[in-house]
C-alpha cells in the first residue's frame, strides 16, 4: 500500500468530518450487583447443600449461631 502524501487526508475507510458512534459502556455498578447476586446464590446453594450433606454439622452451627445471637447485646 502506498504512503500517503499528507497526514491530514482520511484514511480509505473514513468518511472525512464524521466521527464513529461511540458504544454504551457498561453500567459497573450493575456489573458488580449482577456478579454479587450470582455470587451470593451459588453460595447459598452450597450452604444447603453442606447442610444436606452434614446434618449434624449443621444443627451444631445452628446451635452456636443461636447462642450468639442471644448473648449479644444490641
Amino acid at each position: 500500500m502506498p504512503d500517503r502524501e499528507f497526514h491530514d487526508t482520511p484514511s480509505p475507510g473514513e468518511a472525512p468530518g464524521r466521527a464513529r458512534p461511540a458504544e454504551p459502556e457498561p453500567d459497573p455498578d450493575g456489573e458488580r450487583r449482577r456478579r454479587r447476586a450470582q455470587f451470593l446464590r451459588e453460595l447459598a446453594e452450597a450452604r444447603a447443600l453442606r447442610d444436606r450433606v452434614q446434618p449434624r454439622r449443621a444443627k451444631a452451627a445452628r446451635l452456636r449461631h443461636a447462642m450468639r445471637m442471644r448473648t449479644f447485646r444490641w
